[in-house]
């Protein structure tokens, strides 16, 4: 079947290829896999809820979080409203572990440290219906003061601190033109048939039939295995196609590799390498064949009809 390549490129912009054709951003695929654009960020990233006190925003204490943070101000216990870290300094790994030892529940932020964080979610006024922030935004001092001015309690964050986690797919998200998956399916269409005007059912036929018809795309029983060991899936080894879960979890596994969790595989290890039995090589072949009898047969068929 087609091939997915799934690559970061010199700025940290996640692309996918589709047939080594080019290149578009990882956040067009997936919605043109069903998901919005919180949907992504949901899927990728924690959220955090910062709440709103007279002193500051209270958030919950994270020692693998804020282990490396820099402060701008002192670090303030949100409880008793204590310092705990003085301001200019590094929270180190060690600091921050015992910090939570010692029963440090949550932190008080300034307004002017949450600048710099990506919300979690759009922020909508409920009576109105008016978008006053849209997910992945970058809040500023001019946001955040309108934040206030609109009298929000709660702010919905990413957990990303740029050291553990990177705002890679929020990135990528924010440089993607395509924002429906009206768009992203147009997009796809136009990068695998350039020339042809694309419709919605024709776009959508053409994505199905990549990764997800039985009869053009097969990974085998031993890829389904692997792939399940690899990304700690529970697919049955019946299900030969891709799944929309596949997909996201090959992201998952890739942006994980960027911020240094797990391991890479090794290319040269047979264990990554899959031997193709005869059989299969044959039916390879004649599939090939009986694809071109088809389009000859049609084309033969479709001359007929106009002569």
């Amino acid at each position: 079947g087609s091939w997915l390549d799934i690559e970061f490129d010199a700025k940290d912009i996640v692309y996918a290829r589709i047939d080594r054709r080019r290149k578009i951003p990882v956040t067009s695929l997936m919605f043109a896999l069903g998901l919005d654009g919180e949907a992504i960020l949901s899927t990728f990233y924690k959220k955090i809820l910062y709440k709103r006190t007279k002193e500051g925003w209270r958030v919950p204490f994270d020692a693998n979080r804020f282990r490396g943070y820099s402060t701008i101000n002192d670090l303030i216990d949100a409880d008793t409203g204590k310092v705990v870290l003085e301001a200019g300094k590094k929270l180190t790994v060690r600091a921050a572990r015992q910090l939570q030892e010692k029963g440090l529940k949550a932190l008080r932020l300034s307004d002017e440290e949450l600048v710099g964080n990506y919300l979690a979610e759009d922020l909508v006024n409920p009576k109105t219906g008016e978008i006053h922030a849209e997910a992945g935004e970058e809040i500023t001092d001019k946001s955040m003061k309108a934040l206030n001015e609109h009298g929000y309690k709660e702010l919905p964050l990413l957990d990303i601190d740029h050291v553990n986690v990177g705002a890679y797919i929020r990135n990528t998200l924010s440089a993607d033109k395509n924002m429906t998956r009206e768009d992203a399916l147009f997009d796809i269409y136009r990068v695998m048939r350039p020339g042809e005007p694309p419709t919605l059912d024709s776009a959508q036929a053409m994505f199905q039939s990549l990764f997800f018809d039985a009869e053009r795309y097969d990974l085998s029983a031993v890829g389904r295995v692997k792939m399940n060991m690899r990304l700690d899936l529970d697919a049955p080894d019946t299900q030969r196609t891709l799944r929309k879960e596949d997909i996201l979890s090959v992201i998952k596994t890739l942006v994980d590799l960027r911020d240094g969790k797990g391991e890479i595989d090794d290319i040269d290890h047979l264990g990554n390498r899959r031997v193709r039995s005869v059989g299969e090589l044959m039916e390879n072949q004649y599939r090939i064949g009986l694809l071109r009898m088809e389009r000859a047969i049609k084309e033969r068929m479709s001359s007929v009809d106009i002569d």
